[in-house]
């Protein structure tokens, strides 16, 4: 998945993975997928997907400062 947010493209294809995260089972309609990843110029972002039900229910990036990445490290 691919977007620009300010002026800045987030794209999976093209950014490294650092860690996956799943919330759920599969087939949980309040189930999700978080995979954070970073750019190759250093920025992260999290691309979200996941049931009809849960926080993504729709697929998503949504990028994420340096400083919230280590909490979300911790968390996941």
């Amino acid at each position: 998945m691919k977007k620009t947010i300010c002026k800045v493209i987030y794209d999976t294809a093209t950014a490294t993975e650092i860690k996956r995260a799943a919330h759920g089972y599969y087939g949980d309609p309040a189930g999700y997928e978080e995979v954070l990843y970073q750019t190759p110029k250093g920025n992260y972002f999290i691309y979200g997907i996941g049931g009809a039900e849960s926080k993504y229910p729709t697929e998503t990036i949504t990028r994420l400062s340096k400083d919230k990445v280590q909490a979300w490290l911790e968390n996941n």
